[in-house]
């Protein structure tokens, strides 16, 4: 893992040398080869993964599971959320390190990829062990996850008042 620079990765910018090194062993390099999937939504997990190299896309359901809609029928409901390369260095599947529960979304391949892949058990273990370093590590990821409550929260508004407007007509030509 020493072609990795881990000081361009947001999680670990700014930590000092010693604080890196105590923080490497937490993380393993896992290879993917393109078209696999990473993690499956609805899927119970415990890791999260920091993308070094490749191209991922973030997939999400649309429809509660066990709607049927006749309308979409033979239709993916599905949709491709954000494509990730590994140039920005995204990190993904936080909510589950936090939180052990089942996935929100998939993580799917477009590229061969490798990975920084950490748990649940390492990642606290290291923040009783290193409470200074752990509260860093933690930051950076509610930092992480506050922006994707922010975006969520303005599509959530882009879609309420796409459905009032139809509902109430003014998304009718002639009406």
């Amino acid at each position: 893992m020493n072609d990795i620079r881990w000081n361009t990765i947001a999680l670990f910018e700014g930590l000092s040398e010693d604080e890196l090194a105590l923080a490497r062993p937490l993380f393993d390099k896992q290879s993917v080869d393109k078209g696999q999937v990473v993690v499956a939504e609805g899927d119970k997990g415990s890791e999260m993964f920091v993308l070094v190299s490749g191209k991922v896309r973030v997939v999400k359901s649309m429809l509660l599971s066990g709607i049927d809609i006749p309308a979409l029928t033979g239709q993916d409901p599905r949709k491709v959320l954000v494509v990730l390369t590994g140039e920005t260095h995204p990190m993904f599947g936080e909510m589950a390190l936090i939180d052990s529960d089942t996935r929100s979304a998939s993580v799917e391949t477009l590229e061969p990829s490798v990975f920084l892949k950490t748990d649940r058990e390492r990642f606290f273990g290291l923040i009783e062990r290193e409470p200074k370093l752990g509260c860093k590590l933690l930051l950076r990821i509610a930092s992480r996850m506050s922006a994707v409550v922010r975006s969520t929260n303005h599509e959530v508004v882009k879609l309420t008042t796409a459905l009032a407007l139809i509902l109430s007509g003014a998304g009718q030509r002639g009406a």
